[in-house]
C-alpha cells in the first residue's frame, strides 16, 4: 500500500521540537495532497532565518534558493532554482525531515517515502533499496557561469500526513548511489526551509 503523505506550514519551531523518530519527519493531521514550497536569500545562521548558509565559501550570503513541491495525482514535481553559488559546480541538494536550523545537524536525515527501517539518527540510510532518488526527493544542481541553475524530479508519492521540513544542499557535486554511500554528499553547507501552500479560495485570515 503507497504511503500518502504532507505538511502543514512549517514554522522555525519544530525545528526545535523533539521526535521519536527523525525518520517521521513532520506530520499533520492527513488531508488532501499539499503543495509545499519556500524561497529566499541565504543569510548567517540565526533564530529566526529560513534561507541560512552554514559554509559561505560554498554558498555566498545573499545566494539566492527556490523550491517548490507540486502534487499531481499520484507523483509530485520537484523544481529548485539557485542563483548567486558558485559558477560551474555542482550541488548536491535533498529535502530533509525538519526546517532550517543555526545548526545543521538539527535539519534531520533524508526524507523518506520508505523509511528506511535499519536507520538511526546516528547512521543515517544508506542503503540504495531506501537511498535512491524515487524514495528520497534529491535536487542535485549544476550552476552556469553566473552562479545560477535548475534542477527538477519527480517521485512517485504525494504528501498528505506527513512531508519534508527542508531543502539541504551539499558541499559534493553529486549525490552518491553506491552501496553502504548512498544518499551521501558530504557537509551540509545551505538550507531552506519549506511549508504549505495556502489552497486556492482559502482566506489566511480565516472567517470574518
Amino acid at each position: 500500500m503507497r504511503r500518502r503523505l504532507t505538511l502543514a506550514t512549517v514554522v522555525a519551531v519544530v525545528a526545535l521540537t523533539p521526535t521519536a523518530c527523525a525518520y517521521k519527519g513532520l506530520t499533520m493531521a492527513a488531508q488532501s495532497a499539499v503543495t509545499l514550497q519556500g524561497e529566499g536569500a541565504l543569510t548567517e545562521p540565526n533564530a529566526t532565518s529560513t534561507s541560512e548558509t552554514y559554509n559561505m565559501a560554498l554558498a555566498p550570503v545573499g545566494s539566492r534558493l527556490k523550491v517548490a513541491f507540486n502534487p499531481s495525482d499520484e507523483t509530485t514535481n520537484a523544481e529548485l532554482t539557485v542563483s548567486g553559488l558558485l559558477p560551474n559546480r555542482g550541488y548536491a541538494v535533498h529535502a530533509h525531515t525538519n526546517a532550517c536550523s543555526a545548526n545543521p545537524e538539527v535539519d534531520g536525515p533524508h526524507y523518506q517515502n520508505r523509511i528506511d527501517p535499519a536507520a538511526t539518527a546516528q547512521a543515517p540510510s544508506t542503503n540504495p533499496a531506501y537511498a535512491n532518488p524515487s524514495n528520497e526527493i534529491w535536487l542535485d544542481v549544476r550552476t552556469d557561469s553566473t552562479g545560477s541553475g535548475t534542477s527538477r524530479t519527480t517521485v512517485p508519492f504525494v504528501f498528505t500526513d506527513r512531508g519534508p521540513g527542508s531543502i539541504v544542499v551539499h558541499e559534493a557535486m553529486q549525490t552518491a548511489t553506491e552501496s553502504g554511500k548512498a544518499g551521501e554528499a558530504g557537509a551540509r553547507i545551505a538550507c531552506l526551509t519549506l511549508s504549505a501552500a495556502q489552497p486556492k479560495g482559502v482566506d489566511p485570515r480565516g472567517s470574518r
